[in-house]
C-alpha cells in the first residue's frame, strides 16, 4: 500500500499519519515503513540540538501500522487504543532513519484486536510491545 491506499484505511491525516507504506504478509502479519525527514512537529522541541522521535510517536507509528491488519472492520469506523503494554525502548530514532514497523496480530474478540509490535531502524531493535484496539463508530465512543 502506498499513502494514498493507506489513507482509505486510516483516519489520521497531514502530520499524524505516520507511514508511508505497508504490506500485509500474511492473514496475521504486516510490515510499514517511515522516513524520519527532520522537519516533522514532533521534533521541534524534542531536543534542541538532538533530535530523537518521542517515545509516544514511535507507539503511534506502531498503532497505525496495526491497522493493516483489522481486514475492512475499521471501515467507516475508528480505531482507539484499549491498552498498550510491554512496551521497551531499546534505541533511538532520529532524523534519517528509516523505521520498519512489524506487526502480528495475536488474537482478536469482536471489535478488539490484539497486536504484538516492533519497530527497528535497520537491524536494531528500538521498540517492542503489545498493543490492544477497539474498533468502534467515533460517534458512539463518547
Amino acid at each position: 500500500m502506498d499513502k494514498n491506499e493507506i489513507m482509505k484505511i486510516l483516519p489520521h491525516r497531514d502530520d499524524m499519519l505516520l507511514i508511508e507504506e505497508a504490506y500485509r504478509k500474511d492473514e496475521t502479519s504486516a510490515v510499514a515503513y517511515y522516513t524520519v525527514r527532520g522537519d516533522e512537529f514532533f521534533l521541534r522541541g524534542h531536543f534542541p540540538g538532538y533530535p530523537v522521535v518521542p517515545g509516544v510517536i514511535l507507539c503511534e507509528m506502531i498503532a497505525q501500522s496495526s491497522c493493516v491488519l483489522f481486514d475492512g472492520a475499521a471501515e467507516g469506523k475508528t480505531p482507539f487504543y484499549t491498552g498498550i503494554n510491554n512496551v521497551r525502548f531499546r534505541g533511538q530514532v532520529r532524523p534519517g532513519d528509516k523505521v520498519r514497523i512489524e506487526v502480528k496480530l495475536t488474537r482478536s474478540k469482536a471489535c478488539f484486536y490484539f497486536i504484538s509490535g516492533e519497530l527497528y531502524v535497520g537491524d536494531k531493535l528500538c521498540v517492542q510491545g503489545d498493543f490492544s484496539f477497539a474498533i468502534v463508530d467515533a460517534a458512539s465512543a463518547r
